[in-house]
């Protein structure tokens, strides 16, 4: 690989690092009654927000109390995102397209797999509500949207990336970029600089 795209990959590794200091992804409930709104920030290891009032709310419709500190996720993805961090400097350190290929691809299902087990626990958050709850609206489900927002009866609830989800992505999207250059434009063999 080229020099330059050694250099910006080594960046795009290190720039992960700032995942530790800001949350992934931002939910934000609006309703009459909270004009001010609520919401929580889910970080690599915790959530934050107006999460005890949240679970005050959620509990007259039936949802489960939201406890960070029993959600596996949150215990496994700053080990995760520390082994993208390695493999990018590995790729850095080893020069090989073929590597630089392999870490796209686990930035990719890190991706696709954490989006799809995050609507999963939503859906069961949202479908799987207690049958003795205080309200209860027949045919009702409160799953909140993955990205973008929906209405939950008086409640807008709405699910986008926060800082930390748009660094990953944009990593993701310069490393294909990277990955295509340098199997467009740079036929050289991969040499150790």
């Amino acid at each position: 690989m080229k020099k330059s795209s050694r250099i910006t990959i080594l960046i795009l590794a290190l720039s992960l690092i700032v995942l530790y200091f800001m949350p992934l992804w931002n939910i934000a409930l609006d309703a009459p009654q909270y004009p001010e709104g609520l919401g929580m920030q889910i970080w690599l290891s915790k959530i934050t927000g107006d999460l005890n009032t949240i679970n005050g709310l959620n509990h007259y419709i039936g949802m489960k109390t939201i406890e960070p500190d029993s959600i596996e996720e949150l215990k496994l993805m700053p080990y995760i995102i520390g082994f993208i961090i390695l493999f990018g400097i590995i790729v850095f350190i080893f020069n090989k397209k073929s590597l630089l290929l392999t870490w796209i691809l686990f930035i990719i299902i890190l991706g696709t797999v954490g989006m799809y087990d995050f609507w999963t626990w939503e859906y069961d958050y949202g479908h799987n509500l207690d049958p003795t709850a205080a309200i209860k609206v027949p045919g009702m489900n409160y799953q909140p949207p993955l990205i973008g927002s929906k209405q939950l009866l008086n409640f807008n609830a709405q699910s986008m990336p926060d800082a930390g989800g748009y660094i990953i992505f944009t990593v993701g999207v310069i490393a294909i970029l990277v990955l295509i250059y340098e199997y467009k434009f740079n036929k050289t063999q991969n040499v150790k600089i």
